[in-house]
Formats: structure tokens, sequence, C-alpha cells
């Protein structure tokens, strides 16, 4: 527990632990490119992310969705989204982060997957921080800890990191990229505030693999209207 009170201390430090995964994916989509067709560089990549990231941010997305699905009061909710049994609602989520994540993947010119992997990942990273930073906390555990933790100005220090690097990448796109994210994490504060009447650890799993989502899907939208890179 101490370990992790010091880690929350340094939470604005996240981009920077998302810019080095992100390098490693994106590194992982060049290589595989020169080998592979784009949709098998897509579904290995998938592979990549979970096996390097583990699938604690994906169950959080699945326990939301299971909370989020259930109907009735916040207790019935909650209960849904602490239940250790995947629902319906849950495994819903799942495939449709999964699907959204390949199918925009294998969508994506060569030379854009590795940028927007880095990219991507420093924005889902941000979402992390502004999420636990401009929520209420729900109940004790490590989201408590978190959301408790977390400021608003480690936000602000987080997109001051997070800002020149998705910029470098991708120029506006990079920004458009980082931004979209964040209002992705605004969406999810208010979902679990209307749906649970607070926010938990699995909110900041899931507002990882919905920021993570929404960028990439940014990136290749934008990148039809603008393929310019900064460099």
């Amino acid at each position: 527990m101490e370990g992790i009170e010091a880690l929350m201390r340094h939470i604005y430090l996240f981009p920077v632990v998302g810019a080095v995964l992100g390098i490693i994916f994106g590194l992982s989509a060049f290589l595989l490119e020169q080998i592979f067709p784009i949709p098998i560089v897509a579904a290995f990549l998938l592979i990549i992310i979970y096996k390097l990231c583990g699938i604690n941010h994906l169950d959080g997305l699945a326990d939301f969705g299971d909370g989020v699905t259930a109907h009735g009061t916040f207790e019935k909710k909650i209960s849904a989204m602490k239940d250790t049994a995947l629902g319906t609602g849950g495994a819903l989520f799942m495939m449709v982060v999964l699907f959204l994540v390949f199918s925009t993947l294998q969508s994506m010119p060569a030379k854009l997957m590795p940028l927007a992997l880095v990219a991507a990942e420093v924005s889902a990273k941000q979402s992390m921080i502004l999420f636990a930073a401009f929520s209420e906390p729900l109940h004790k555990g490590f989201g408590q800890i978190a959301i408790e933790a977390s400021k608003r100005s480690d936000f602000i220090f987080g997109f001051l990191i997070a800002l020149p690097m998705c910029a470098a990448l991708l120029g506006a796109v990079g920004f458009a990229m980082l931004i979209t994210a964040q209002l992705s994490a605004l969406y999810m504060i208010a979902i679990s505030k209307r749906n649970f009447g607070g926010s938990t650890g699995d909110g900041i799993g899931a507002t990882n693999e919905i920021g993570r989502t929404v960028a990439l899907l940014t990136a290749l939208l934008l990148w039809e209207v603008n393929p310019w890179m900064p460099w």
C-alpha cells in the first residue's frame, strides 16, 4: 500500500509511462508491418498490448459495463459492478472496444500506425489522470487511493507533459487525439456519477481503454482530412 500511495503522488508522470509503452507498441507495429498484412498486424498488436499492460484495465471496463447496464438503484448497479462474474453488459463493452481498436488499426496507413499508437497511449494515460483528478471516490480500495491522491494540478502537469509529445508525433492530429481522449474521460466521470453516485478504480481502468480507442479513432478520421506530420 505504501508503494501504491507513492505511485499516486507521481500520477502526473503517467503520460511518460504511456510514451514508453507506446514506443514499444509502435516499434512492434513497424516490425510486424515488414512481415504481415495490416489486418494480421492489428491482431498481433492487440495481443502485445494486453500482454504488456495486463488485463486489469480491460477487466475494469467489463465491470464498469456490468454496472452501467444493470437496472435499479445505485446499490444494485454497484453490486453488479463488484460481482466477479462477467455479465452481458461487461461482455458487450469489451467486445465493442476490442473490435473498434482492431478495426481502426487495420484501417490505418502503415506509416501512421506506429506514431498513432504512441500518441494514443500517452492520451489514454492522461485521460486516467483527468478521471481521477476530477472524480469523487465511491468506496474504499485502489480507486479511492488514486482519486483522493490525484489533484487537478496533477492533471495540468500531466497535460503539459503529454501535449508536446503528441504534437511532436502527429502535429494537429496528435493534439486532437489528446483532446478527444480527455473529453471521453469527462464523459466517463458523468456516466459514473449518474449510475453509481461516484467513481471507482474500475472507472479509471475503463477510462484508459476508452481513451485509447477514442484517440486511435481520432487519428484515423483526421488523417484522412489532414495527412500531415510536423517533421
